[in-house]
């Protein structure tokens, strides 16, 4: 068996082993009398910020959400008893196995192991919800589980490169790119790699849970950060825009954008020409959208191309009477 083979079996056995304690530590926090909590402060609770005012059903709909995308949670101990730790979260009470503890010691003399728990009290925890039950008011969360969660991620970004085509689903749009998983770890399509044409915005040209095809640009492992491209896995058609259209030739397109300075033209997929305000129509108007509307399709005359600086010039002067 090769190393990473025992790898993965070894985190696979740690998830069965964490889920078994589970279970049996579980039960201390129903059972348990001698279960000490502190008073409930909003100080770091992140119920404060989220949710605090919501009814039992939109709280829990939003436990399930963060339990649905593993989200990581900081939260602060409040309390405790033999089986282990309790915290808050959104108002609810969650319960934290000892079994699920980074480091804590395997104390079998009940007053040190109690004595070890308390001294966690008032301590932020970094958590991931293992399990969630509203029917029995439960909510297990464990601090182990983030750890195994960080070394897939540490393996994944080891098993990425530059220049790697890998596929991957959208998470989340921002102004400035796109958010795509990659398989436990995720990248950022700058939205300046989205097209090679102009994108005024990702929701243009991806969506949230699409599929993906990407290109790896770059890889910084310490920040855990990798940079994607969209584009660049098809054919850029400025580097042979000047073979397909020449000054003076009559081509067709639709309004994709219309503007203070004029408007945009898409000729082709990804390849837009822009009639400055200028070359709209003879005479005067007060904006280029007394003239066309973003969808119109048009002719227009090519004024000038250079594909170098990603510039394809027209003009629909002279040609509205035609």
């Amino acid at each position: 068996m090769s190393s990473e083979q025992k790898d993965t079996v070894t985190v696979a056995r740690d998830e069965e082993a964490y889920w078994s304690a589970l279970f049996l530590q579980e039960e201390f926090l129903r059972d348990s009398p001698q279960a000490v909590e502190e008073p409930r402060s909003r100080a770091g609770d992140e119920s404060a910020t989220i949710g605090s005012e919501a009814d039992g059903h939109t709280i829990w709909q939003l436990v399930h959400e963060a339990y649905a995308s593993e989200r990581i949670l900081h939260l602060p101990v409040t309390g405790f008893n033999k089986g282990g730790l309790l915290v808050a979260w959104l108002g609810l009470q969650g319960f934290v196995p000892a079994s699920q503890l980074v480091d804590f010691p395997l104390l079998h003399v009940a007053r040190e192991r109690l004595q070890a728990l308390a001294s966690l009290r008032g301590k932020t925890l970094t958590l991931r919800i293992i399990e969630v039950n509203p029917q029995k008011d439960r909510l297990i969360l464990s601090e182990r589980a983030t750890q195994v969660r960080a070394r897939q991620k540490a393996d994944r970004l080891q098993q990425v490169h530059s220049g790697d085509k890998l596929s991957g689903r959208v998470t989340n749009l921002t102004d400035f790119g796109a958010f795509v998983d990659l398989g436990g770890v995720e990248g950022l399509i700058h939205i300046s790699e989205l097209s090679w044409s102009r994108v005024t915005h990702p929701s243009h040209v991806v969506q949230p849970g699409q599929v993906v095809e990407v290109l790896v640009l770059n890889i910084d492992r310490n920040k855990e950060r990798i940079g994607l491209s969209y584009k660049r896995l098809k054919a850029d058609p400025w580097q042979t825009v000047e073979e397909r259209y020449k000054p003076g030739d009559l081509v067709s397109g639709v309004v994709s954008n219309v503007v203070s300075f004029g408007a945009f033209v898409l000729l082709e997929e990804e390849l837009e020409g822009l009639i400055h305000i200028s070359e709209l129509a003879e005479g005067s108007f007060l904006h280029p959208r007394n003239v066309v509307q973003q969808g119109d399709p048009i002719k227009a005359r090519v004024l000038q191309v250079e594909g170098r600086k990603k510039r394809l010039a027209l003009s629909l002067r002279g040609l509205q009477s035609q």
